[in-house]
């Protein structure tokens, strides 16, 4: 056997394989290094990100190159997902910083978890097959599981984690068992591999639909989409502000990566059962998110509801890839879900970061009446979070509406006319939470009138956060065309 076994190439897995190395050395520099010198272990994360980032940035050339016996490919898709990976997890840290140095929660185990968690995500994003796909997801789960338990102390974040762990469990198990009966119906678990025996009419299509259902659920969950929603709002609220922003962050990234591997590279064929189990995900999750948003008077959790229906957007753009036998509309459809998911990712980091900004030592601002006056306490950034509001209600001119009205387009192309004017109802319905927030930091007074304290590099990289979401509203195309062609070149 062994002289048969081919060594793998590992050149287009190196930003992995650099960055559990990275992790490893931390992890044994960490043990020597006492609490004054704890910032060495922040900035050597740091450095592994940015070395991850220049690593792909070399490796990426545009051709699908598979390795690992066909379980890991190197595309055009994964390079870019990746690169914005890194980008989002470098933000969350810096904007974490000031929060956690405030807590004594800026302990080794937060950076290594945080490390681990990037990794499984990049393993996700270049999986071609199911078992690297659960490998992933198990290693960003239980590193979720830990780091939503990070504040022992908080009665609060260890039920969150409890209730994270016993719920992402569950959708393990219906996402395995959904890929044990892909296996028994195609006898492969390589993506491609399933991919050609659908086309090829070999599979048994009865067994793959009851599979397909659970894999949907199983990406629902990771997704948040309702009805597997359960989680969202109490790991948001529970959790360490720090932790619910890198998990309404990063892993949205990875989740997309997973729905686009699995439904489209590998069950394309089957695109007519999936649609529509997306579209009854898609309307509930709209609906539900909205509705149970505008009653939350905490703020994370009115978030944690946003992106629920947030998520439900992402999933009309995915659905509306195939009509019938015509695949003429699949790239418009995918590239408004991945710029969707972009503009998502971008918006949630500016809004948790206000919250943490607010945040001191002993002061959690988590409830709407902490916004109260943000304007006389700092003009700038209360404009900083009024551009972020306005982009997730989709007024124009922000990054938020160009992404609704992309994915509304690509509804409409596919023929869902009233699934659109449901979203559009529902999304005015939703700009009820959004605007109030704005009408609390311009309108009233403020309750508590602390000067608002944070290091430079988060007040500048929060300002460009804002900056951001307005430029790329302004000039939306230049996201656009680079989601189009890493799409264009790994489909």
């Amino acid at each position: 056997m062994l002289k048969n076994f081919l060594t793998p190439d590992l050149y287009p897995a190196m930003p992995e394989i650099f960055l559990l190395v990275m992790a490893c050395v931390i992890l044994l520099v960490d043990a020597f290094l006492g609490k004054a010198q704890r910032w060495i272990t922040g900035a050597l994360t740091l450095i592994s990100l940015v070395g991850c980032a220049l690593i792909t940035y070399q490796t990426m050339d545009g051709q699908v190159v598979l390795t690992f016996s066909n379980m890991f490919v190197d595309d055009l898709l994964g390079d870019f997902l990746k690169l914005l990976l890194y980008l989002a997890v470098i933000v969350v840290l810096i904007y974490s910083r000031d929060y956690l140095v405030a807590r004594q929660l800026d302990k080794g185990e937060f950076y290594l978890l945080v490390l681990f968690a990037t990794l499984g995500m990049m393993v996700m994003i270049s999986a071609s097959h199911f078992l690297t796909i659960y490998l992933g997801l198990e290693l960003l789960s239980l590193s979720l599981y830990a780091l939503v338990a990070l504040d022992r102390d908080s009665p609060r974040a260890v039920e969150a984690a409890m209730k994270y762990f016993v719920l992402g469990a569950l959708a393990s198990g219906l996402l395995l068992y959904g890929m044990s009966m892909v296996y028994g119906a195609t006898g492969t678990l390589e993506i491609g591999g399933v991919a050609q025996a659908l086309h090829l009419g070999v599979a048994n299509k009865t067994v793959l639909v009851f599979g397909l259902v659970f894999l949907v659920a199983g990406i629902a969950f990771k997704l948040g989409a309702v009805p597997f929603h359960m989680w969202v709002p109490d790991v948001y609220h529970g959790a360490p502000t720090p932790i619910t922003l890198l998990i309404a962050s990063a892993p949205k990234l990875a989740a997309f990566a997973m729905a686009m591997r699995i439904l489209v590279f590998g069950l394309f064929e089957l695109a007519q059962h999936w649609q529509s189990m997306l579209m009854l995900l898609a309307v509930l999750s709209i609906a539900v998110g909205n509705l149970a948003a505008i009653a939350q008077t905490n703020l994370k959790r009115m978030l944690a509801y946003s992106a629920i229906s947030h998520m439900g957007f992402l999933l009309l753009a995915l659905m509306s890839g195939v009509v019938g036998p015509d695949r003429h509309f699949a790239l418009i459809a995918y590239t408004s879900a991945m710029y969707y998911v972009v503009a998502y990712v971008m918006m949630s980091l500016g809004a948790f970061g206000v919250i943490l900004l607010l945040s001191r030592a002993g002061y959690e601002a988590e409830h709407l009446d902490d916004l109260k006056g943000l304007n006389q306490r700092s003009p700038w950034f209360a404009a900083v979070m009024l551009a972020l509001m306005f982009s997730m209600a989709g007024v124009p001119f922000f990054v938020g509406f160009f992404a609704k009205f992309s994915v509304l387009l690509a509804v409409i192309d596919a023929g869902y006319i009233g699934v659109a004017v449901f979203a559009v109802l529902f999304s005015l319905i939703g700009a009820f939470y959004y605007l109030r927030i704005v009408k609390l930091m311009y309108f009233d007074a403020p309750s508590d009138a602390a000067p608002l304290a944070a290091s430079p590099d988060m007040r500048f990289l929060l300002s460009l956060n804002g900056v951001a979401v307005a430029a790329f509203g302004l000039f939306p195309d230049a996201l656009m065309t680079l989601c189009t062609s890493a799409l264009l070149r790994s489909l």
